[in-house]
């Protein structure tokens, strides 16, 4: 059974402006690289690309 170690929470960082946007969790096991998504920033007032915030 899984357990609720394996999974952490981080936020998304703009890459332009460097605005931290989203909130979301992975599973550190599965995917120990960091994230970079596709996702609307609010400040660019458009889709821009979302990096995992370093901790």
């Amino acid at each position: 059974m899984a357990s609720k170690d394996d999974r952490i929470s981080f936020s998304l960082k703009c890459t332009v402006c460097g605005e931290e946007n989203y909130l979301t969790e992975k599973n550190k096991k599965k995917h120990p690289d960091r994230l970079e998504l596709n996702k609307y920033c609010n400040v660019c007032k458009k889709v821009t690309p979302h990096r995992e915030k370093k901790k």
